[in-house]
């Protein structure tokens, strides 16, 4: 029915969110259940990315595809598996829950790395070796081998999908659910700090460790260490069920949706400014929400109950819910609008940290000794990035907050946007950093006569961890900043497609880096002239290039600026006084 007025002082507001949402009142979750979760989606990520770096090997040499059949698979591949997460997302916040979204995926992945492991160790199950044939003649996969290897992608694929988009929610749900209310801040900002060091410690274990496998030990023992692995992510995460704290699925999210935006196109003559003070809004059952906001004000007009509305005076629904909807759908559709400008800053940060393809080519062409012996691969310059984001979240709370509530006289806490404001900001010097090293190699290479972009040139590649350190902590704090402001910014009920959102923009980086660097490349290669991107790296100007890249950081910065004022505070932002005491809990909390 719908209501209007204030809610009942006696009545708690997490009580009136969360009761009609618990599938069981006994108490679960808590920290007990995230070693569980966390575990799941890391053997996921292991598995999942040990197999992709040696894959292309395996399909020219074992299927003996071209290898631009090969690159196409693979390409497929690796799209459907960073887009499947978002429909999981969709899926698992309107349908199935998080918990079913992230079982089925869970058995998903295993039945697919079972799939590619049959292929290498079945005879039948690929093309017979050309030992078979004469020197000139080797047999081609048959429809059912090609069937059996792309249904394996396919079942990987979908895997990811269902666990990545819903295991940072889950994991977050099960913390805010086993914590008390002082304190839910303190361990989520600890949940998604060390979630996201998990995930970036799987990618090293997976392109270091599971390719030196395949490598040594061949395809079989390569392709059956990640079924295992596998095999033991999906056990422990149903082993735990009995602890997990489930959130039921009361409608579809996508309708939701739908309906508040016909029922705006519907009610577009409403006029706001005429509305009495005391005008009825249609609230859902047990919501908190007494009226809508005044951001995006026009959507308003949906959940305003007119005189001509007529409802169900037992269950509160209206007879068309295409034409008046809740004030809690109208929040949910304006809330993710509103983090739009917001989560449309990361992208460039991920353009900043996405330049290793052309950082291997210099790191190439200078010295790489740590000592007389010891040679540092130039593909593995990519591990210091890592180490200085896990260094960062490691010495987070116990040296830096300090060390800045020292110098400063009080405890400090950096708010969400600010977090995600430093990492843009570290993430200029970084590329900056990175353009004047690029600028003295360069000066070197062309001193000592290096003009056909061969040769070491006598500069050590160590000069380029200023940028690897600075855009590691720069993903310190704006990546793990952004999810946890999607996470708490979105109703609950969106949980699983705030947690795909730092994947989207990725996503949405690689096409604006690719758009970048087509740009420049049309631009600056001109007749007779090499371009700035050219295959010769001495010859080329890649310097001048990355300061291309710092400098729409910069303006990025600048709206990321704007966007965050325009934005206003976000949830749970108060003065002072509240802030200084999240900040003495937390640097309590890391004693």
């Amino acid at each position: 029915m719908s209501q209007m007025g204030h809610r009942s002082r006696d009545q708690p507001a997490k009580e009136m969110i969360r009761e009609p949402l618990l599938e069981n009142p006994t108490p679960k979750g808590g920290l007990r259940t995230i070693p569980f979760i966390i575990a799941n989606e890391a053997f996921e990520k292991v598995a999942s990315f040990g197999l992709l770096p040696n894959m292309v090997i395996y399909l020219t040499g074992e299927y003996r595809m071209e290898n631009v059949a090969a690159a196409n698979v693979i390409f497929l591949w690796s799209a459907a598996t960073n887009f499947l997460p978002i429909i999981g997302a969709v899926l698992a916040d309107s349908y199935f829950g998080r918990y079913k979204m992230i079982g089925f995926g869970s058995i998903a992945s295993l039945l697919g790395m079972i799939l590619l492991w049959l292929t290498a160790v079945l005879p039948q199950a690929r093309p017979p070796s050309c030992d078979e044939f004469s020197k000139d003649i080797c047999g081609s996969a048959t429809t059912a081998q090609l069937l059996l290897l792309y249904s394996s992608f396919g079942l990987m694929s979908i895997g990811a999908g269902g666990i990545r988009s819903s295991a940072l929610a889950f994991g977050a749900d099960q913390v805010e659910a086993g914590a008390s209310s002082n304190n839910s801040g303190n361990l989520l900002q600890k949940f998604f700090s060390w979630y996201y060091v998990s995930v970036m410690a799987s990618v090293m274990v997976a392109m270091t460790c599971i390719v030196y496998i395949q490598d040594v030990a061949g395809w079989k023992v390569g392709f059956g260490v990640p079924v295992v692995l596998m095999f033991v992510a999906t056990f422990s995460f149903f082993m735990a069920s009995p602890f997990y704290f489930k959130m039921k699925v009361e409608s579809s999210l996508l309708t939701r949706f739908f309906q508040v935006a016909v029922a705006a196109f519907r009610n577009r003559s409403i006029k706001l400014s005429s509305l009495r003070l005391d005008e009825s809004y249609h609230i859902g059952k047990g919501s908190m929400l007494q009226a809508p906001s005044e951001k995006l004000r026009f959507l308003n007009k949906v959940c305003v109950i007119r005189e001509t509305d007529q409802l169900h005076l037992t269950d509160g629904k209206p007879l068309d819910p295409w034409s008046l909807c809740t004030v809690d759908q109208v929040e949910e559709l304006k809330s993710l609008i509103n983090i739009i400008p917001l989560w449309s800053t990361g992208i460039m940060m991920s353009v900043a940290g996405n330049q290793n393809s052309f950082i291997v080519l210099l790191v190439a062409s200078m010295d790489r000794h740590v000592t007389p012996n010891f040679e540092i691969p130039a593909g593995s310059f990519t591990m210091f990035m890592v180490l200085s984001l896990l260094a960062f979240v490691a010495l987070y709370n116990r040296v830096f907050l300090r060390l800045a509530s020292a110098i400063i006289g009080k405890p400090v806490y950096p708010s969400l946007k600010q977090r995600m404001g430093s990492g843009l900001a570290l993430s200029i010097f970084a590329t900056a950093a990175l353009a004047t090293v690029e600028s003295v190699r360069r000066k070197v290479a062309t001193e000592e006569g290096h003009l056909d972009g061969t040769g070491v040139v006598k500069m050590s590649a160590m000069w380029l961890l200023l940028y690897y350190v600075l855009i590691g902590i720069a993903e310190g704090f704006n990546a793990i900043g952004q999810n946890q402001f999607y996470y708490s910014e979105l109703p609950k009920t969106m949980s699983s497609i705030a947690a795909t959102l730092f994947g989207v923009s990725m996503a949405g980086a690689n096409l604006v880096a690719s758009l970048i660097i087509s740009i420049v490349q049309v631009v600056t290669e001109r007749e007779g002239m090499e371009s700035w991107v050219g295959s010769d790296i001495n010859k080329g100007h890649y310097d001048y290039y990355f300061w291309v890249i710092a400098c729409f950081s910069t303006l990025n910065f600048v709206y990321f600026l704007a966007c965050s004022k325009a934005y206003g505070p976000c949830k749970g932002e108060g003065g002072d006084v509240a802030s200084s005491k999240v900040a003495d809990e937390e640097i309590s909390a890391s004693s």
